[in-house]
């Protein structure tokens, strides 16, 4: 397994995988596909140097990414700590690529100065769940029944990890 920078080439399987997400349900907060015209923007939102879009890849073959995003950007007191984001492909569940790309991503953040990791989730997101604990993340809030799936009412977690101390 390879853990790379993202490329503008990388943009259309993200968007298969995040659409897969979507499809799922409970994943993400979208219930709608998004188009790649629809995402450029988010991926012009996450400069290398700044908050990085990863991608694992086995085989030549994108399996799942994850991002580090701004929280709350623009409030400065906010200003190191970063939002994660990570959605694997289904053909790659449980084969350690969640692992893989949360590790290199918080061994990155002294580097981008990040010093907070925030994880924000459905609660009935188990997989999620479990990975985030592996690596040191704490549940830091949770808000019931705040997203709607055609009645279906389900919670968001908020998990946080201090990466400098």
């Amino acid at each position: 397994m390879n853990i790379r920078l993202a490329n503008i080439d990388d943009q259309e399987a993200l968007v298969d995988i995040y659409n897969q997400a979507i499809t799922a349900g409970q994943k993400t907060a979208d219930t709608e596909w998004v188009t790649l015209e629809s995402r450029r923007a988010w991926f012009d939102d996450h400069p290398a140097e700044q908050y990085p879009l990863l991608v694992a890849e086995i085989d030549h073959v994108i399996a799942g990414y994850l991002t580090i995003s701004g929280y709350r950007t623009g409030r400065l007191a906010l200003r190191y700590t970063g939002e994660v984001s990570y959605y694997i492909h289904f053909d790659y569940h449980r084969q350690g690529v969640g692992s893989s790309l949360m590790e290199h991503a918080i061994a990155l953040c002294p580097s981008i100065q990040i010093k907070t990791l925030i994880a924000i989730l459905m609660d009935c997101n188990q997989g999620s769940i479990g990975l985030l604990k592996k690596y040191g993340f704490k549940e830091w809030g949770h808000m019931p029944k705040i997203a709607d799936y055609d009645g279906l009412e389900v919670g968001q977690l908020y998990y946080g990890l201090r990466v400098d101390d």
